[in-house]
């Protein structure tokens, strides 16, 4: 029994579905079945597949389209490794194989979505891309219920809709796993820090953030804000911080490596992300993992109301949903955190045991096994 899984989304390129991607692959391959990956190239993808359990096919090209060529490879993989499941790392456009590869003997086929695919939902052509997409898997995936809401209505009425959400490796986000020292490289020891963990691109929120950071002030003058990743809006926000009088305030660290994010995460006193939907709903937050990972560290997290980042926060008990246009309100939220350690801590230890409980890599790899009949 061997499963091919065929994605663009796979390290060592950065990003939350390559990671979702690549710990499906490992919570697999802890027991049968055997795994085969047929991945676009990267830099430095030969030195990253040496190291892995399982092997990975690199296609010539930098991303993989549902062409004919791209097909036949495919097929000539199942047939050569004896796959007869499988796993689409994203449902759209790589889903429209599935026919073909049923043809050639796949007896379970799983298309995962993560939120682009919303948009397809809603736009004559890509929607009827997608109904064939669904009907031609035996479950297509979902990781919110909002994605699900958004998707759903495209589909067929006997196409099968499932809940796969990424999960959280709580050994390696833990309270204490790093941020001090974090903190005294960055020249942060000993003030208030409010950490956000994400690309710098206008949904995620940072220059709210940066706007609401003068009401911040005002309750707590020594706060500061850190914003760990990079994008191509880091010059904007620098500019922006400028323009409100908060830059000795706001710290950049520019890109981290993946494997080095938990300390990151660690470093703040609250973790706060008050993404928003963008392009006229074009451009939602799906989920939001990096919130739950903020959980397992025990920070009291702020999320932005938008899509499916809903599912990653218990409102008033793991932390608080924000409306994500509103930097007066995000602000006082923020200040009300820091000037309350308790409540901080009370938030913190319920997030940690609620994703040590509901949000385990266990869970999702048991998800996919079931959908795989496996």
């Amino acid at each position: 029994m061997t499963v091919l899984v065929v994605t663009n989304d796979f390290p060592p390129r950065q990003g939350g579905i390559e990671t979702f991607v690549r710990s499906l692959c490992d919570q697999l391959c802890d027991e049968l079945p055997d795994v085969v990956v047929y991945t676009s190239r990267e830099p430095g993808d030969t030195a990253y597949d040496a190291r892995l359990p399982f092997p990975v096919v690199r296609d010539r090209t930098s991303m993989l389209l549902p062409t004919a060529r791209v097909t036949k490879r495919a097929v000539g993989l199942m047939r050569s490794y004896g796959a007869d499941r499988v796993l689409f790392g994203a449902a759209a456009p790589l889903g429209l194989m599935g026919p073909a590869l049923r043809r050639a003997g796949a007896r379970r086929i799983v298309a995962m979505t993560h939120g682009h695919e919303t948009w397809w939902a809603g736009v004559p052509g890509p929607r009827q891309a997608l109904r064939r997409i669904g009907d031609a898997a035996d479950a297509l995936t979902t990781v919110s219920g909002w994605c699900e809401e958004q998707i759903r209505p495209a589909l067929s009425s006997t196409a099968v809709v499932r809940r796969l959400t990424p999960g959280v490796d709580s050994v390696r986000f833990h309270p204490g796993v790093g941020g001090e020292q974090i903190r005294q490289g960055l020249g942060l020891a000993g003030v208030p820090v409010v950490v956000c963990v994400s690309r710098l691109i206008r949904r995620k929120g940072q220059d709210t953030l940066i706007r609401a950071w003068p009401r911040v002030r005002q309750a707590v003058p020594e706060a500061r804000l850190l914003l760990v990743g990079g994008g191509p809006d880091r010059g904007y926000l620098e500019e922006l911080a400028g323009r409100y009088g908060v830059a000795d305030a706001v710290v950049f660290t520019g890109p981290v490596p993946w494997a080095e994010i938990p300390p990151y995460v660690d470093a703040g006193d609250v973790f706060a992300m008050p993404c928003r939907t963008r392009r006229f709903g074009l451009e939602p937050e799906a989920l939001g993992i990096v919130t739950l990972e903020a959980s397992a560290c025990g920070k009291p997290v702020v999320v932005g109301d938008s899509g499916g980042a809903g599912d990653t926060v218990l409102h008033g008990t793991t932390g608080y949903l924000v409306d994500p246009y509103n930097p007066a309100a995000v602000g006082a939220r923020i200040a009300g955190l820091l000037t309350n350690a308790g409540h901080c801590a009370e938030l913190g230890t319920a997030g940690r045991k609620w994703v040590e409980s509901e949000w385990g890599w266990g869970r999702s790899g048991g998800t996919l096994r079931e959908l795989l009949d496996i």
